[in-house]
């Protein structure tokens, strides 16, 4: 079991920070594709798992060239 260090947010809080609706927050979870936890009938999210999951799909630019067209 992880143990949660910082604080933990709402879907809300979530949804806020990523700049998306609630929606997407919801759906992650429901598809578990995100840690959570459970806090009687309600749902927080651990600051370092959304930090987590921002730096794993973060896509770095590529060094290549774009030809331009002729």
């Amino acid at each position: 079991m992880t143990t949660t260090s910082g604080q933990l947010l709402t879907v809300q809080q979530v949804a806020e920070r990523l700049g998306t609706t609630v929606r997407f927050p919801r759906r992650l979870i429901e598809e578990r594709r995100i840690e959570y936890v459970k806090v009687g009938r309600h749902v927080r999210i651990p600051e370092r798992v959304v930090e987590a999951f921002v730096a794993a799909h973060t896509v770095a630019p590529s060094a290549r060239r774009l030809r331009g067209v002729a």
